[in-house]
Formats: C-alpha cells, sequence, structure tokens
C-alpha cells in the first residue's frame, strides 16, 4: 500500500527556513505528482506546492520567491525548501501523491514559525 512520510518540520523563527521531506513507498513514484498542502488551526487545507511526473511546478502564491519543490525519482522523496518564513505559514504540512483518480496523504509534519 502506498505510504508516504512526512519529516523536517519543527520551529523556527521568521525569516528563518526549513526543508521539509516526503519518502514514499508502495508506489511507482516516477509516474505520480507530488504534492504539498498545509493546514492551519481553523483553516481549510490548502494547496502549497506541486510537482509533476515531467517536472513541473506550481506553488502557491503567498510561497513564490519563497518556496520550491523538487523530487529525487530515483529514491522516492519529495522535497519542500521553504526560505524567508512567515507566522502566517505556520500550519500541519501533508505530502500528497496523485494518480489519476487516486491520491494519497501523509500524516503531516508540523511548521511552527515564531519568535
Amino acid at each position: 500500500q502506498v505510504q508516504l512520510v512526512e519529516s523536517g518540520g519543527g520551529l523556527v523563527q521568521p525569516g528563518g527556513s526549513l526543508r521539509l521531506s516526503c519518502a514514499a513507498s508502495g508506489i511507482i513514484f516516477s509516474i505520480y505528482t507530488m504534492g504539498w498542502y498545509r493546514q492551519a488551526p481553523g483553516k481549510q487545507r490548502e494547496l502549497v506546492a506541486t510537482i509533476t511526473s515531467g517536472g513541473s511546478t506550481r506553488v502557491i502564491d503567498s510561497g513564490k520567491g519563497r518556496f520550491s519543490i523538487s523530487r529525487d525519482n530515483a529514491k522516492k522523496l519529495t522535497y519542500l525548501q521553504m526560505n524567508s518564513l512567515k507566522p502566517e505559514d505556520t500550519a500541519v504540512y501533508y505530502c500528497n501523491a496523485a494518480y489519476g483518480s487516486g491520491s494519497s496523504w501523509g500524516q503531516g509534519t508540523q511548521v511552527t514559525v515564531s519568535s
């Protein structure tokens, strides 16, 4: 079965950086569109960034210039590099793997941006 395991979250000061990682297993990783979503307390889950099997990327408007997504097909890893973090980036970040009508989620990793 599909398993997605996120890591790299934590507490960081405003202006700091974090790199989230998502390790995938149980899928033919290279054909999946991989994504990062986040959910802040009291808010709906929102898309942060996606990367297709061909390497095309998309980043949420509030993250442009600060966030980047990448993937390593050989290692079945997806990364979210987050720079210049702001308190409003505080949320649980979830990894997603999508192919056709199927979609799988990781358990999430907490990112807290606070001084």
